[in-house]
């Protein structure tokens, strides 16, 4: 048991969440670096820089110069085992993003410093309050002209409401930025800005020895003594039970893209992190720290391998040890498994693992067994819940524009839906596919893929609809009522469960009055059950 303990208590599992273009994939980038997981840094968009971002592996990432999917990047750093996820920061990703979060045990927010905090990350922050997760903040781009640190914090607590305390101040901005005070270690490290690789540091233990001006100018260091007396008189000392609680936010200041601030960032991480939390499943509370093993998927991936067309799905150990070739009980199909190959990932590089610890992140083979939101376990029934699937705002037919290509383009859509960020819904009275979204940007990603991953072409034709509402009754009668007159409108999703698809916003409210013996859903919790 304590060889378990050991184990766990190493696993550091953390989302990088914030608005689009903040730097999140640029820090997930840097953090690999500092983790000795890759050696040369790529950038998420450059015309110097030709390595493209580790975590960004699917083409259109590559020339959109943006995260669509969320990637799981693991390595080891200071005796921890680190597994990053590399969240999409547009919201029409949002819905994935959302379900990572079920998934990690804390969270590092980045904010862009000339920006401050943007829409997508107050609503992200909305998610991590509702579930206690601890977060960090990263304020990035101070090697550009932002706004006063001091500002920026209390726009952080306003905005976030989450009280701050800062960890680490950055040595003036833009231009001028020298690089990041270490508050928390109380010294200081001057890197020379490198984009690619990490450069020597000159370390200063003591800001005032004379020796500081000798890197920094005069007027900089004055400042800076002078910020940190401010600091240490504003906010109250660093406490890590308040930052495990949720309350307290640590702050760091840096460039991720020139590598200043990203050390101190990591360093601290590993040290006062969480380790994996205590997971809610409906029957009962489960602790990392149990010997039998349990997990959930909280996401599919279709094509990782296009040689392959393989589907993989992410796994997160909530308790106990996994391993390779031990047969595990699939709740929802009743049925044991075993698996051959699970694999450990470096964005799409992949290992074969022989075993894996609560906390960790594994990916299984998945050849159309998993839906998100299924519990794995090793022989006990659990259900672990909270992966929702909302109601698509967005909605279009897709018909297939080269009928040679029937079956590709039967197999694609199966297996881009089987992934959970848009929904398939079939019309029952002409048969027409009709797919269902929350972003426009979605309808190209998956048209790109159809086209690139599984060579099938497709185009969008409009359908006006303004909603899809799952629909049940207690009373049978009523519900083949309310099908049969509502039948132009009437759909199956994936799992087979009925879909009312209301044209307008005053048609549904019509149809609640007239059916009050019908309950309406409008979001759908994967693996079967409404919320």
């Amino acid at each position: 048991m304590n060889e378990y303990k050991d184990e766990i208590d190493q696993r550091r599992t953390f989302a990088i969440i914030s608005h689009p273009d903040a730097g999140k994939t640029t820090l997930t980038e840097k953090l690999l670096l500092f983790g000795g997981a890759i050696h040369v840094a790529g950038a998420v968009k450059s015309n110097k820089i030709k390595k493209t971002a580790t975590s960004d592996w699917m083409e259109i990432e590559k020339q959109r110069g943006i995260s669509v999917a969320t990637s799981v990047m693991g390595f080891e750093y200071a005796g921890h085992k680190i597994n990053i996820l590399d969240t999409p920061g547009h919201q029409d990703f949002a819905e994935d993003t959302f379900r990572t979060l079920t998934a990690v045990d804390s969270v590092i927010i980045v904010i862009d410093g000339a920006k401050g905090v943007e829409a997508q990350t107050r609503r992200l922050m909305e998610v991590c309050r509702m579930r206690k997760t601890p977060v960090m903040v990263f304020v990035n781009k101070m090697d550009r002209e932002c706004q006063d640190p001091f500002d920026l914090l209390d726009e952080i607590e306003q905005e976030l409401q989450i009280r701050v305390r800062p960890l680490s101040w950055p040595i003036d901005m833009g231009q001028r930025f020298r690089g990041v005070y270490n508050i928390y270690q109380q010294g200081l490290n001057l890197f020379t800005p490198d984009k690619q690789r990490i450069t020597e540091s000159v370390s200063i233990r003591d800001i005032h020895s004379p020796e500081l001006e000798q890197h920094i100018t005069a007027e900089q260091a004055e400042r800076l003594r002078a910020d940190l007396e401010l600091v240490d008189g504003v906010y109250p000392e660093f406490d890590r039970t308040e930052y495990l609680a949720g309350d307290l936010a640590p702050v760091f200041f840096g460039s991720a893209l020139n590598n200043f601030g990203v050390q101190e960032l990591l360093d601290c991480f590993v040290e006062i992190a969480p380790s994996p939390r205590p997971v809610r499943a409906e029957e009962r509370e489960v602790s990392p720290y149990e010997p039998a093993f349990t997990g959930f998927v909280f996401k599919i991936h279709a094509n990782m391998d296009p040689n392959h067309r393989s589907c993989i799905a992410f796994v997160k150990i909530c308790s106990g040890r996994f391993e390779r070739n031990a047969s595990y009980k699939h709740v929802r199909l009743g049925k044991q498994f075993k698996f051959s190959s699970p694999t450990a990932f470096m964005a799409q590089r992949k290992e074969t693992v022989e075993e894996a610890y609560a906390g960790d992140i594994i990916g299984l083979p998945d050849t159309g067994n998993f839906r998100i939101g299924d519990t794995l376990t090793a022989g006990e029934e659990l259900h672990f819940r909270g992966l929702p699937s909302f109601s698509p705002e967005l909605f279009k037919y897709i018909e297939n524009q080269d009928p040679m290509k029937t079956k590709q383009l039967a197999k694609g859509i199966d297996q881009l839906m089987g992934e959970g960020v848009a929904q398939l819904f079939t019309n029952q009275f002409n048969g027409r596919k009709i797919i269902g979204t929350v972003g426009q940007l979605q309808f190209e990603v998956i048209q790109y893929r159809l086209l690139h991953e599984y060579g099938a072409a497709c185009r969008w034709e409009p359908v006006n609809l303004y909603k899809a509402c799952w629909i049940e009754s207690d009373d049978p009668a009523e519900l083949e009522n309310f099908k049969r007159r509502k039948s132009q409108y009437m759909a199956k999703d994936l799992a087979g469960r009925d879909v009312y698809l209301a044209d307008s916003g005053y048609v549904l409210t019509m149809a609640q009055q007239d059916f009050p013996k019908i309950r309406f859903h409008f979001t759908s919790e994967f693996g079967g059950a409404d919320v």
